[in-house]
């Protein structure tokens, strides 16, 4: 009878210490890949290598900016970029081409209307750190989204907003991309670069 009870005993322990086992929460390990736009573009250079940046040279009058003059300079009146007109003035420039600064990524192309027009936007990868060349105000766009570019190459024409200024390039570089296509004009630099200063120092 003892050993009947002892019996017992053990399969009830046994038996809650199951279901004990069963009814405890597991500890599971959730990995998200992060949602991070620049690690994206880390992985697209990285298996594109041929279209990291190498130099910059000015996006008129290749590669000097021969025949253009820096119209509105970045922070000037809290201007975000550089204003490209040529020098001739008015809209001596309306039409003529606008190059890529350097070798990159299109990411996009759009037509915002208002004061900004059409825009391309384009990433550079430099030395392991991404940047955004931002080109405003385009009359025409001759390259696609989602395409590689090589420096020098042709992208865009000079326009004027359908006659809401005269004709000039609005050109921005960014060390945050993917920003918000922001207002043209800020005391708040955050995320903007000094385009002409950025282009000298990184002549190639």
């Amino acid at each position: 009878m003892k050993q009947f009870l002892c019996l017992f005993v053990l399969l009830l322990v046994a038996n809650c210490d199951e279901s004990n086992q069963k009814s405890a929460p597991k500890n599971i390990e959730i990995t998200e890949e992060p949602q991070n736009e620049s690690l994206d573009y880390q992985k697209l250079f990285y298996t594109n290598s041929d279209f990291k940046t190498k130099g910059f040279d000015f996006p008129v009058g290749k590669p000097n900016a021969v025949g253009y003059y820096n119209a509105q300079k970045f922070q000037e009146n809290n201007h975000l970029g550089d204003d490209w007109n040529g020098v001739k003035g008015g809209n001596s420039d309306l039409g003529d081409p606008i190059y890529a600064i350097a070798n990159g990524y299109i990411s996009e192309t759009k037509d915002y209307e208002g004061g900004w027009g059409k825009v391309i936007r384009i990433v550079h990868l430099l030395n392991g750190k991404l940047y955004e060349s931002l080109y405003a105000h385009c009359d025409s766009i001759v390259i696609k989204q989602n395409q590689f570019i090589i420096k020098g190459e042709q992208i865009a024409t000079i326009g004027n907003c359908n006659g809401a200024y005269y004709a000039h390039l609005h050109l921005e570089i960014r060390d945050s991309v993917d920003m918000d296509i922001g207002g043209g004009y800020s005391t708040n630099t955050t995320g903007y670069i000094d385009p002409t200063e950025f282009i000298n120092k990184n002549r190639k």
